[in-house]
């Protein structure tokens, strides 16, 4: 049997303008997570990233730690359908689309806009947020372009399908992504409602691990947004 791991992006800047980069915390979540591979002999055989730069230098920086301890880090492999669904658009394009339909979303987003600089900004952000989502994956209303739901979901489970039919058996796979695109793969794994796949969204941590094993066109999940390499309260985040 092969075995898959995948990794969610360390803690990124999300309030501020160039949001895609890890913040300090997120760096060391990286770091964190190369010692503690390297140090208990975790080997891969393949590394993946999506193209964002969260999740390529999650990578780097856990790559770069997990040699200086030992490690043979395989040449690290970016593919752009493993990243992130395009939040940057719902927020841009569909969020002004769903306000002026949807009284509920308005009040929501205009609880946020209040909030913005306050400490508590991340919980006003998220009931915003998910309520956005919620719309996007129903597809309603739709917005030219926002990628829907129906082909993000597509092309992340086709670059799975990829990375999961090659020939070599019993392979070690690890993937730097993101949580909705983790949340998609733990769904389809499940064969649950998609609605599940944002359910699981919210609550992985950055940089934690949700594993997999499989062979013969079969996926099983064997952990979910396990964090046994960030063992203080400091180090471990939701945004």
């Amino acid at each position: 049997m092969g075995y898959l791991v995948l990794v969610r992006h360390g803690q990124a800047r999300t309030f501020e303008a160039h949001s895609d980069r890890l913040s300090p915390i997120g760096e060391e979540q990286a770091r964190a997570l190369g010692r503690y591979w390297a140090e208990r002999g975790a080997a891969f055989d393949e590394i993946y990233s999506g193209a964002l730069e969260r999740q390529r230098r999650t990578a780097e920086i856990a790559g770069e730690a997990y040699a200086m301890h030992g490690g043979r880090w395989p040449v690290l492999r970016v593919e752009d359908a493993l990243n992130e669904y395009d939040s940057a658009g719902m927020l841009g394009r569909l969020a002004p689309a769903l306000a002026a339909r949807d009284a509920q979303f308005r009040a929501l987003a205009e609880a946020f806009e209040r909030m913005r600089d306050a400490p508590d900004r991340n919980r006003h952000f998220q009931r915003m947020f998910e309520h956005l989502v919620a719309a996007w994956l129903e597809g309603s209303p739709v917005v030219e372009g926002v990628e829907p739901w129906a082909r993000f979901s597509a092309r992340v489970r086709a670059v799975l399908a990829g990375i999961l039919e090659a020939e070599a058996q019993g392979r070690r796979v690890a993937v730097f992504t993101s949580g909705g695109v983790i949340g998609l793969v733990v769904q389809s794994a499940l064969a649950a409602p998609d609605r599940v796949a944002l359910e699981l969204n919210w609550r992985v941590r950055n940089c934690s691990l949700t594993e997999f094993t499989f062979g013969r066109g079969r996926m099983s999940l064997d952990s979910f947004n396990a964090l046994p390499h960030l063992p203080t309260a400091e180090l471990q985040t939701y945004r």
